[in-house]
Parts: C-alpha cells; sequence; structure tokens
C-alpha cells in the first residue's frame, strides 16, 4: 500500500514540480509521508458552538467582528462544495484586536491553533522588503500556495499590514482567490486567506465617533451602518498611500467581507488588561486593571473616548504598576 500511494504521489506531482528538480520532488513526497503517516490532517472537527464561546470570552468590544467572522467562518467550514475561497479582509486602527481574531479563527480550526504549519503568516516588511524585484516575491508566493494547498487544501494564509504591499504583489493573490480557483490544477475553494490593515481605520473611528455624537451606543453600529462596510472599501481603494489602489483585487469583488474593528473604549482596554493578569496567572485585581487602562493615551484630546493604541502595550503598563516581587516573577 505504501509502495502504491508513492506511485500516486510521484504522478501527482509531475503536475505541479516538472520544474523542479529530483530533490524538490522527494523532499515533496517526504512531506506528503509525514502529512500522512505522522501527523494526520492537523484539523480540529469544527465546532460553531466553540467559536462562538472563544469569540465571546477573549474579543472585547467588536460585536460587529464576532458575529460577522461566527457566520462567515461556520458557514464556510460546514459547506462540503465551497465555489471559492474564503477572503476576509480586517480593517481597523492599531491594538484593537486584528492579530488577534486571526489567531481565534486558527485555534478553532487547527490542532495546534497559530503554531499550525499550516497557518501561513506573511508581513510585507518582514518577507518582501524593498530589494529584490516583485516578480521575485510573486514567484516565492506562487509556489508556496501551490505547495501548501496541493498538500493540505485547507490552508489559511495570512497577510499583516496588507495595505503596505506591493500591489503587483497583492494582483499575484488574484486567481487563488477566485470563483472555482483552479491554478496548475490545484483547487483553492477549501483555503482561508485573512487580510489584516490599518487601511479604512479612519472611517471606522468617525463612524464610531458619529454614533456617540448622536446619543447612540456602539453596539448600535452595524457592518452596513451609514454604509460603513462601502465606505472602508471605497477608503481602502483609494488610498494613494495603500497597495490596494493600484490592484484589481477589490473592484473584481473578490474579497467576502470587509470587517471593521471599532476603536476600543476604556471599558475594553480595563477587560484586556484583567485578560493578561489571567494569562500571566497574577491575582485579579480591579483597582489594578482600572489604574492601568486610565493610564493609556485616549483621544479626541478634549472627549478622551477611545484608546490610541487599544489594548497595544497592555502588559508593559501592567508591569509598570506592579510590585517588583511581581515583576521578577515574570521576567
Amino acid at each position: 500500500m505504501l509502495a502504491q500511494n508513492l506511485l500516486i504521489v510521484l504522478f501527482l506531482l509531475s503536475n505541479i514540480t516538472l520544474a523542479s528538480g529530483f530533490l524538490d520532488v522527494l523532499a515533496a513526497v517526504g512531506s506528503y509521508l509525514v502529512n500522512m503517516y505522522l501527523e494526520r490532517d492537523g484539523l480540529l472537527p469544527f465546532d460553531t458552538k466553540r467559536l462562538k464561546a472563544d469569540l465571546n470570552k477573549s474579543l472585547f468590544g467588536q460585536h460587529i467582528v464576532s458575529d460577522v467572522v461566527l457566520k462567515s467562518v461556520s458557514s464556510f467550514m460546514a459547506d462540503r462544495n465551497p465555489n471559492k475561497p474564503l477572503v476576509l479582509s480586517f480593517h481597523g486602527t492599531s491594538g484593537v484586536g486584528k492579530n488577534h481574531v486571526a489567531n481565534i479563527i486558527a485555534r478553532n480550526i487547527y490542532k495546534k491553533g497559530e503554531n499550525s504549519k499550516h497557518v501561513h503568516v506573511r508581513v510585507p516588511e518582514l518577507h518582501f522588503p524593498p530589494g529584490e524585484h516583485s516578480h521575485i516575491y510573486s514567484a516565492k508566493l506562487k509556489k508556496l500556495f501551490l505547495r501548501e494547498v496541493y498538500w493540505f487544501p485547507r490552508s489559511m494564509f495570512i497577510f499583516d499590514e496588507m495595505d503596505k504591499m506591493d500591489p503587483q504583489l497583492i494582483d499575484t493573490l488574484k486567481p487563488f482567490l477566485d470563483y472555482n480557483a483552479r491554478v496548475d490544477g490545484v483547487s483553492f475553494r477549501n483555503a482561508i486567506f485573512i487580510f489584516l490593515s490599518n487601511a479604512g481605520g479612519n472611517v471606522i473611528v468617525e463612524t464610531a465617533l458619529d454614533f456617540w455624537r448622536e446619543g447612540k451606543t456602539r453596539e448600535e453600529i452595524r457592518m452596513n451602518s451609514k454604509e460603513l462596510e462601502t465606505k472602508i472599501s471605497q477608503n481602502v481603494l483609494n488610498d494613494k498611500n495603500s497597495g490596494f489602489q493600484h490592484s484589481s483585487l477589490i473592484d473584481h469583488h473578490l474579497v467576502d467581507h470587509f470587517i471593521p474593528f471599532l476603536p476600543l473604549e476604556l471599558k475594553h482596554v480595563r477587560q484586556c488588561v484583567l485578560a493578561e493578569m489571567v494569562h500571566l496567572k497574577m491575582t485579579e485585581d480591579t483597582d489594578l486593571a482600572d489604574k492601568v487602562a486610565r493610564d493609556m493615551p485616549f483621544f479626541p484630546e478634549k472627549e478622551k473616548i477611545f484608546s490610541v493604541k487599544g489594548c497595544k502595550s497592555v502588559r508593559q503598563k501592567l508591569f509598570l504598576y506592579s510590585d517588583e516581587e511581581l515583576l521578577f516573577q515574570f521576567l
């Protein structure tokens, strides 16, 4: 049976590795055997209730995100024959939970969560720094997609700081995100792509401020409140400093949802501090959490409604207020 499987694999490999060397083929076969006989598929049995509980427990102040992520991911995972990969674009200012939610999704799909080898994170300034020509990076991306999805159709690709990505590289993604996408014989319909971006953050903040000025609660803000999703996509597309502007990804409607992350208020930052205490196995102290949260910068200057940095630097601020014994315990 093993020999038969090897022959099948070698035959299939010929479709995508004819230009590769013999060592590349051997490496691919070795990877296949590890996946099949040692690690298996690496997927958790998907459970909508578990994802919902995780979002409710560890995500603060993002009711829109919780609702859209829960419904979109659950329906995609339940669909036995999706017509395209799931493509989510997260937008908002710094520290509002974009990376955190990507990790929540990963840990509800893969046994090893965000540490799974099937979760691939790319950051433009780290993985595509200026210097090499974009066509070299494009070739590397194509190779990554084809290799990983060939072996593991339910692969996840996360692109952080997507707005800083070269538009030619963004266009490299297009064939893999399209309806009934099949590239070089490899189907991408079960793959997941998540884009993280600060682009559109100003539109989201202005919408949140408008609701506050009108005396409405943030929980009344919805995806289509004041045409929020449309404004985000238009803002991203028209931003001269964004790689999205010159790419065809948006105007071909390949992104399933542009998801707004609202700016965080004092109560949400306080929740982040308490969660960090639990993570550090500290005794929960609401007074200390309140001190730490209030020490964070807020805007606008007079009203001080929203946290400038979201929940970033919460751990560092927490250590400033902790006694020396506690500090050295975690260093």
